[in-house]
C-alpha cells in the first residue's frame, strides 16, 4: 500500500482536541461568558406568512434591565444576508415568509428580563394564504411568497435521445419518490458573543463554516469595514452545513454594537430547529430504460426541492442534484428537469450531501427493481453500466480523475453482509420478523464545481522551539480535518506530531481556505499546507546551506532536524529557529491551492459540472418487524474510495458516523410542517438514531485509489458516507419482506402499509 512508505500519512492518529473535547476543558462558543455581558433574544413570526403593518417597540424598550432593543430600522447597511442570493432579512420590514423568520430582538441583563421583554413588543400582521406544496406554488395563480415569483431556479439537462431510447428499451421503470426534511441535529445550537473592543473592532465568536464569509457578509449588514470585524468561528459543536450559512450573527452584532457591551445569545433546541436550515424535500419522478443484459439506456427524471421560504444554497442544491441524479452510471440519453421552489415551510439549506442523498434514494431503488426484474445480481448490474476513467458522466463532463466505481463495487462485494446474506437472510428468531440485505451505489462531487472560486489557503509559521504552527480558514466540527493538517505538515516537515499546533477558523488570524463544506476540507486546507510545508523546507534549506556553506542540493531533512549529507553537520530544527531570531524574524510561508476544475462549464447550471469525485457502496442488514413495520439495521458496512487515506481512524469514524446518519434520514427523520408550523420541533417527537439503534458492526472498507491533485494523494469523503445508506436500507427492507418503499423517512407506518400493499397485490396477482 502507497501508505507504508510514510510516518503519518494513513495511520490511526488520535484527535488533537480529543481530550480537551473527552473531558470538557474545551470551551464552544456557546460556553462562553465576558463579563458585563448581556443576554439576546429574537422575536420571531406570529404566522408562517404575513403583511406586517406595525411594530412597536416602546413597552419593551420600557422594561426594566433591558438595554436595547432593535428592528429593521436598526441594520444599517444591507437589510439581507445569503451566500448566493442575499434575500433573507436580518430582521424582516414588512413581510414574513416562514414561522422562524426574525422581527425583532433584545439585549437585557438577564435572560429571564430579555424573554420577558420579547412578550411586550407589539406587531400588528395581515396573515397571508400559506403555499405549503412547491408544486402548486410553481402555478401562475399561487401566492407569491417573493414578488419575482416561486420559482427560485430551473435547471435542465438534455444529452442523447431519450425517446429513441425508451423505444429501444427492453424494460422500462416508472415510479415517483418522496424525501423528508431533515435537521442537522448538531449537539451546540446556534450560540454565540459578540463585543466591540477597546481598538474598535467587533469581534464576533459564534461557530460556522466559513469565518472569512460571515465577515464579508456582516460587512454588509452592519455597513461596516470588513478589516474592523474578527469572526472566530471554531471550536464548533457539530455542523453538518447547518452553519454554513449566518443564524444569529447579524443581530448578535448589531445587539453589542447599539448596546455598547458584550451580547450574548444561545437558541433552544425548539427555536434552533424552527428558525434555521433542513435538507430539502424533494419529490422526484423517475422514467428509467433498460436492456435485458442490464445495460442502462436511457433516463428521464422531473425534480421539485422544496425550498422553503429564501434562497439559501437551494440552487446549487437543486444543480448537484441534477449532475447525480443518474447516480455513478453510464448514461448517454438523459433529461434531468429540476425546480426549486420556494414555500412557507420553514426553510432549506445546505446538508451532508448537498442535493446526492435524494436522487440517490431514487436512482439506487429503480437498479434495485431492475436487478430483480431483469434477474441480475444487484452488484453485476451496477457494474454493468458503471461509470469508469475516461467515461462522460451524464451530464456530459469527462472523468479524468481518479474513479472508483468498480473497486468500491469489488470492495462491498467481499463484505461480511454480502458475503453471508444468503444465511443472514434465514435467521429468524419470530415468524413476523424478517431479515434482508440491501445495497446501494452512489458518488459526490467533491469542491464547489465550475465557475465558483475554489480554493485553500494556509499558513506555515515556524516557532522558536522548532515547532510549526498551521493556520486554516476551515474549522474542524467533529469530521477531524484539524489532525489530518498536523499530519500533513509533520509528514511533510519530518516532525513529531506533536511538534505542530493547528489554527482553524479566525477570519483575523488564518488564512482564508474557502467553506468548510463540499467534503472539500482535507482536499483544499491539506493541500495548500502542504504546499506551504514545502516553501518552509525551500527556506530552511537556503539558510542550512549557508550556515554550512554547501550547496542546497546536499541539504537533507531527517526526522526533526536538517543536515548535509556531505559534511554530515546537522542542526535542529529548534537551533535553527533561534538562528532565525537572530537574525531577524522567524520564517514564515503561505501555501495557495486553486482547485483544478472539468474543462466544460455546463450551461445555465452554476457550479456544474465538478471535476473531482468520490466513490462509496454501502450494503445493510436489516430485520422488519411486519405486524408493526419497525425497522432494525442490525449491520452495515461500507466500501468507500477516498483516494489515499490520510487518517484510519478518522476514516473509519465517518464511515461510522455517515452511516448512522443515513439510517436517520432513511428512516426516523422527518421535520413535519403543517400549514406553515412545525410540530416536532425537539427530540421527543424528532427521532434520530440512539446508540440502542446503532447496529452493532459498521464494516468499513477503504479502497485505496489514488487522487493525484489532492495532498499525499487523498480527497474527501465527508458526504459519500452518508449518501447512500438510505437506499441500502429500503433496499433491504424489500429483501425482507417484498414490500417496495418509494417515500423516506420509512417509518413503521410507511414500512407497515407498504408490507400491506404488497401482500394484496399478491393476493390479487
Amino acid at each position: 500500500m502507497e501508505e507504508a512508505k510514510y510516518k503519518y500519512i494513513g495511520r490511526s492518529v488520535p484527535r488533537i482536541d480529543a481530550l480537551e473535547k473527552a473531558t470538557g476543558k474545551i470551551k464552544y462558543m456557546s460556553d462562553l461568558s465576558l463579563p458585563n455581558m448581556l443576554f439576546g433574544k429574537i422575536l420571531r413570526a406570529k404566522y408562517p406568512h404575513a403583511k406586517i403593518l406595525r411594530i412597536d417597540t416602546s413597552k419593551a424598550e420600557a422594561l426594566p434591565g433591558v438595554v436595547t432593543v432593535i428592528t429593521h430600522k436598526d441594520v444599517p447597511g444591507l437589510n439581507g444576508f445569503g451566500i448566493v442570493v442575499p434575500d433573507m432579512p436580518v430582521l424582516c420590514k414588512d413581510k414574513v415568509r416562514y414561522i422562524g423568520d426574525a422581527v425583532a430582538a433584545v439585549a437585557a441583563e438577564t435572560e429571564t428580563i430579555a424573554e420577558k421583554a420579547l412578550s411586550l413588543i407589539e406587531v400588528d400582521y395581515e396573515p397571508l394564504p400559506i403555499v405549503d406544496d412547491p408544486e402548486e406554488a410553481m402555478k401562475e395563480d399561487a401566492p407569491k411568497i417573493h414578488e419575482e415569483g416561486n420559482i427560485h431556479l430551473h435547471t435542465e439537462i438534455k444529452r442523447g435521445d431519450v425517446e429513441k431510447a425508451f423505444k429501444e428499451a427492453d424494460l422500462i421503470i416508472e415510479e415517483t419518490f418522496f424525501t423528508g426534511r431533515q435537521d442537522h441535529t448538531p449537539l451546540e445550537t446556534e450560540g454565540g458573543v459578540a463585543f466591540v473592543d477597546e481598538e474598535g473592532n467587533l469581534n464576533v465568536y459564534v461557530g460556522s463554516q466559513y469565518p472569512q464569509r460571515d465577515q464579508l457578509q456582516l460587512a454588509r449588514c452592519l455597513n461596516w469595514n470588513p478589516k474592523k470585524i474578527r469572526v472566530v468561528s471554531y471550536p464548533v459543536g457539530g455542523a453538518f452545513g447547518r452553519k454554513d450559512e449566518l443564524s444569529i450573527q447579524p443581530i448578535l452584532a448589531l445587539l453589542a454594537i447599539k448596546a455598547k457591551r458584550a451580547v450574548k445569545i444561545t437558541l433552544s433546541r425548539e427555536e434552533s430547529m424552527i428558525a434555521y436550515w433542513k435538507r430539502h424535500p424533494f419529490k422526484m419522478h423517475y422514467k428509467v430504460a433498460f436492456k435485458n443484459d442490464g445495460t442502462l439506456l436511457g433516463v428521464d427524471a422531473y425534480l421539485v426541492e422544496d425550498k422553503g421560504a429564501y434562497s439559501s444554497l437551494g440552487g446549487p442544491v437543486l444543480n448537484l442534484a441534477v449532475e447525480h441524479a443518474c447516480g455513478p452510471y453510464r448514461v448517454d440519453n438523459v433529461h434531468v428537469d429540476g425546480y426549486a421552489v420556494f414555500t412557507n415551510n420553514g426553510i432549506a439549506g445546505a446538508f451532508r450531501g448537498f442535493g446526492a442523498p435524494q436522487t440517490a434514494f431514487a436512482i439506487e431503488t429503480i437498479m434495485d427493481i431492475a436487478s430483480r426484474k431483469l434477474n441480475i445480481d444487484p452488484i453485476d448490474l451496477r457494474k454493468k453500466s458503471a461509470l469508469r476513467k475516461g467515461d462522460k458522466t451524464s451530464i456530459g463532463n469527462v472523468l479524468s480523475t481518479s474513479v472508483g466505481t468498480e473497486l468500491v463495487l469489488d470492495g462491498i462485494r467481499e463484505s461480511n453482509i454480502w458475503k453471508n446474506r444468503e444465511e443472514l437472510r434465514k435467521i429468524s428468531t419470530k415468524p413476523w420478523l424478517k431479515r434482508g440485505v440491501g445495497v446501494a451505489l452512489t458518488y459526490q462531487g467533491t469542491g464547489l464545481g465550475v465557475g465558483i472560486p475554489d480554493y485553500g489557503g494556509a499558513i506555515l509559521s515556524m516557532n522558536e522551539d522548532g515547532s510549526f504552527s498551521v493556520r486554516v480558514g476551515t474549522v474542524d466540527y467533529g469530521q477531524g480535518i484539524g489532525t489530518s493538517y498536523a499530519q500533513i505538515v509533520a509528514e511533510a516537515m519530518n516532525i513529531p506530531i506533536e511538534k505542530v499546533k493547528v489554527v482553524l477558523g479566525d477570519s483575523f488570524l488564518t488564512a482564508d481556505s474557502g467553506p468548510t463544506s463540499a467534503s472539500r476540507g482535507v482536499y483544499t486546507g491539506g493541500k495548500a499546507a502542504l504546499i506551504a510545508s514545502e516553501k518552509m523546507k525551500k527556506t530552511l534549506k537556503e539558510k542550512v546551506s549557508k550556515l554550512f556553506k554547501t550547496d542546497e542540493d546536499n541539504v537533507e531533512f531527517g526526522f526533526g532536524y536538517v543536515y548535509d549529507k556531505v559534511s554530515g553537520n546537522k542542526v535542529t530544527y529548534e537551533e535553527l529557529a533561534k538562528n532565525f531570531k537572530e537574525e531577524g524574524k522567524l520564517p514564515e510561508e503561505e501555501g495557495y491551492f486553486l482547485v483544478p476544475t472539468a474543462e466544460i462549464k455546463i450551461e445555465n447550471a452554476f457550479g456544474l459540472p465538478h471535476h473531482i469525485f468520490a466513490f462509496s457502496a454501502h450494503t445493510a442488514y436489516v430485520e422488519v418487524n411486519t405486524l408493526t413495520g419497525e425497522v432494525s439495521v442490525l449491520e452495515g458496512a461500507e466500501a468507500v474510495d477516498g483516494g489515499i487515506v490520510v487518517n484510519r481512524q478518522g476514516f473509519e469514524a465517518q464511515v461510522e458516523g455517515g452511516f448512522v446518519m443515513g439510517m436517520g434520514y432513511g428512516l426516523t427523520e422527518h421535520l413535519a410542517i403543517e400549514n406553515g408550523i412545525v410540530k416536532n420541533p425537539n427530540f421527543s417527537t424528532y427521532i434520530i438514531p440512539s446508540i440502542k439503534d446503532v447496529p452493532k458492526r459498521i464494516e468499513t472498507i477503504p479502497v485505496i485509489n489514488p487522487e493525484d491533485t489532492g495532498p499525499y494523494k487523498a480527497k474527501g469523503i465527508a458526504e459519500t458516507v452518508m449518501v447512500a445508506t438510505a437506499p441500502a436500507i429500503t433496499n433491504a427492507i424489500y429483501d425482507a419482506t417484498g414490500a417496495r418503499i418509494f417515500s423516506i423517512p420509512a417509518t413503521p407506518s410507511v414500512v407497515y402499509f407498504a408490507i400491506k400493499e404488497a401482500e394484496s397485490e399478491e393476493n390479487f396477482d
